[in-house]
């Protein structure tokens, strides 16, 4: 029963995290026209927030490492409250800049430290799968959270999806703080990170690339599907759903590999995988209707390739979690932002064709960068009492 409820509480935390992040895009063009500003200038509210996670993320997983998930993750729970209801009520696009400052604060104080929590609590030998069901809360936000908010928007205005969220928010701090009560934390040296830092952005650099690999073609994949295929908006939209739920099954579907396998063979062979069916994909891109098959199998095994890469560095860094997390997180946003630069500078000079081939680069990249050897950590100590 106490399984239960951790894993769904961090799942339903993960999705909330997720929707926050997701559901502004669709309603950019109704906050543009309400503060009479172009759709680019809105999009700062995007900008903004992934910086501030980037950057504050890691600060949050040391801290954790040293004092405690728990206060952190109340105290982020808090803030994402306050900064949704600034959000909501933000007189000025100003005040809705500093809202979504404080937003990504705040969700950098939460979503890390919910896989280092897991990661902590899980048994050993079931690791893989507790982290897959949590991360497939943050991926069902991609395909089921942010349609919500832009229903809710339609009938009751923009503004009525943050108070939603301002409402959800202040109940799971309550929630989360009650559920982690009596969760322990590693036994952590005060000294921890020494010697290991180079160690640690190496192992994360993974991810970064990675999310090159994905993100270089994912931002600009309506815009493909559009031009090679003459795809409608409704063929589109049906298009991104088949990649959400491929995203969300590769999650799950990787838990339960990586316990069987290992994750270090589970993390690597997805990389290959990706490399090849992004290959396949930049060959049958124009084929019509079967592109549909294609995303769905690239979201499938790209995202648990993600997955069971978080399971390995939660396997190899059993002291250092939270930070760790924190900065694996940080180096997604990195590689999601170096991803959309590389897309657009490939669109600009040779058009679309070429996009999934450099993709296809990327994962190989990233397979060659996971190849390096962590040296193996310690026996997990007695845990104390987390206050």
């Amino acid at each position: 029963m106490r399984e239960r409820v951790s894993l769904s509480v961090g799942w339903i935390t993960l999705f909330l995290m997720g929707t926050d992040l997701f559901v502004v895009s669709p309603l950019l063009p109704f906050i543009s026209k309400a503060y009479e500003i172009s759709p680019a200038t809105a999009g700062w509210m995007v900008t903004v927030f992934a910086v501030t996670y980037a950057c504050s993320a890691p600060l949050f997983g040391w801290l954790s490492d040293k004092k405690g998930r728990r206060r952190f993750i109340t105290f982020g729970l808090l803030l994402f409250a306050i900064s949704n209801a600034l959000t909501a009520f933000a007189s000025s696009f100003l005040w809705l800049i500093v809202s979504r400052i404080l937003a990504g604060l705040s969700v950098a104080s939460v979503t890390p430290l919910i896989y280092a929590i897991i990661g902590d609590i899980a048994p050993p030998n079931r690791r893989g799968t507790w982290l897959s069901i949590v991360v497939s809360g943050h991926l069902t936000a991609l395909w089921a959270g942010a349609p919500f908010g832009a229903l809710l928007e339609h009938f009751l205005g923009w503004r009525s999806v943050f108070v939603v969220m301002v409402i959800i928010g202040a109940i799971l701090l309550v929630v989360n703080f009650k559920t982690w009560e009596s969760i322990f934390r590693s036994d952590l040296t005060r000294n921890s990170l020494k010697g290991n830092t180079l160690r640690i952005l190496g192992s994360v650099s993974v991810t970064t690339i990675w999310a090159i690999s994905i993100y270089a073609l994912y931002v600009y994949l309506g815009a493909a599907l559009y031009s090679e295929n003459r795809f409608s908006s409704s063929e589109i939209a049906l298009a991104i759903t088949f990649y959400g739920v491929g995203a969300v099954l590769g999650s799950l579907t990787s838990g339960q590999l990586t316990d069987k396998f290992g994750e270090r063979k589970i993390s690597r062979a997805t990389l290959i995988f990706l490399a090849l069916i992004l290959i396949g994909l930049g060959v049958f891109f124009s084929s019509g209707y079967w592109v549909y098959f294609l995303l769905f199998i690239w979201a499938l095994v790209g995202y648990a390739g993600f997955t069971s890469y978080q399971a390995r560095l939660t396997m190899e860094y059993p002291k250092e979690r939270g930070i760790v997390m924190a900065w694996n997180n940080t180096a997604l946003y990195i590689g999601i932002t170096i991803g959309s630069l590389i897309g657009g500078y490939v669109i600009s000079n040779w058009g679309y064709t070429p996009l999934p081939y450099v993709c296809s680069i990327a994962a190989i990249m990233s397979f060659v960068l996971s190849i390096q050897k962590v040296q193996e950590s310690k026996k997990e100590s007695d845990f104390p009492v987390d206050t």
